[in-house]
């Protein structure tokens, strides 16, 4: 029931998912007067899929801590609760992101070993793609957090990226060691020495998310979230400066015609559909967010990363490399000695 577009947009997703993903079945979690006579409509997706009825919907406006209390018995805390109770490998809603992560958190809690879970996501890069956490989470983080999160981040760029020695870096205000705070020059301590496969590379700056200098950006989930917001809104000025460009005059209408071609790749190597789908790392159970606003194609990729996680035992893995992981935080973490101490 989640989503600007619900429950309609839900469902058509889910209807393309199916199509790639011929495995899967489906339970919808809502209002079945009005989900039933739209799911009839979509016949092969009504083979495959159940309703759980709830008169009870978590709104946008809704406070998470309200909904933690009073929203148990919802259709967003229903759907948790069936991954939970193992009827469902991972719950998919477009709805309320605090509602979703506080009821997530009280349902399924944490991975062991994990104190936090973290809002992770795919970024566009000059090189492939990256993730990112945390996105909004955990606006305070201490060092232990972001090596969490480094963690967390290592082994979904191995599982669901497919790379075998992803490279982690910490955003900060500078690349050079003695930039920042105390506590990623401390998370900074334990990631040189804590054996992660791959390669810890440092510290990294705002630039460097769009260069693809690492697989995997770790943050705090205020300055994340900042970040993915000014790249989302960065994407959309640059479209609207191009369309505004090819219709200022006669001769630019017609150099359209010539590039719509390569415009048109660009626009889908750049829609926001492509990358929809924030997970909820360290949680003990699968959860993904979808973008409010996306439309049947973007939640349909949203499903897709579900998917993925779970074919890929992402929980399992995640489990394993925090059993092995060296939390072991050098006496003197300042890169300047005694000033830490100050």
């Amino acid at each position: 029931m989640g989503g600007d577009h619900a429950p309609r947009m839900v469902l058509s997703g889910a209807n393309i998912a199916r199509k790639r993903f011929p495995d899967v079945r489906f339970i919808f979690f809502g209002r079945e007067d009005e989900l039933r006579p739209q799911l009839d409509k979509l016949k092969p997706l009504a083979a495959i899929s159940t309703i759980v009825h709830s008169d009870q919907v978590v709104s946008p406006g809704d406070r998470p801590k309200t909904v933690v209390r009073q929203g148990r018995d919802s259709s967003m805390g229903l759907a948790i609760r069936a991954v939970k109770e193992g009827k469902a490998v991972g719950a998919v809603s477009a709805g309320n992101t605090g509602a979703l992560m506080g009821l997530a958190y009280f349902v399924l809690r944490t991975l062991p070993g994990i104190d936090r879970p973290a809002i992770a996501s795919f970024m566009p890069t000059q090189r492939a793609e990256s993730v990112m956490l945390d996105l909004g989470a955990n606006v305070h983080c201490d060092a232990t957090n972001l090596v969490d999160f480094a963690v967390m981040g290592n082994v979904f760029a191995r599982t669901v990226l497919g790379l075998q020695t992803p490279s982690v870096g910490l955003l900060n205000v500078g690349s050079e060691e003695t930039k920042g705070h105390e506590a990623l020059w401390e998370a900074a301590e334990i990631l040189r020495q804590a054996g992660l496969p791959g390669r810890f590379h440092g510290f990294i700056e705002g630039d460097d998310i769009a260069k693809g200098t690492v697989d995997v950006i770790v943050t705090d989930g205020f300055t994340g979230n900042i970040a993915l917001k000014t790249a989302e809104g960065t994407a959309k000025l640059l479209s609207e400066y191009i369309r505004q460009t090819f219709k200022s005059s006669f001769l630019a209408r017609i150099g359209y015609l010539f590039a719509r071609g390569a415009l048109r790749k660009l626009r889908q190597r750049t829609d926001p559909r492509r990358y929809n789908g924030a997970m909820f790392l360290g949680l003990n159970g699968i959860v993904v967010k979808s973008h409010g606003g996306t439309d049947a194609l973007g939640f349909a990729n949203a499903i897709g990363v579900a998917v993925d996680m779970a074919r890929h035992g992402i929980l399992e893995k995640i489990t394993a490399d925090f059993a092995g992981l060296s939390r072991t935080v050098p006496a003197q973490t300042s890169p300047e000695g005694q000033a830490a101490a100050l």
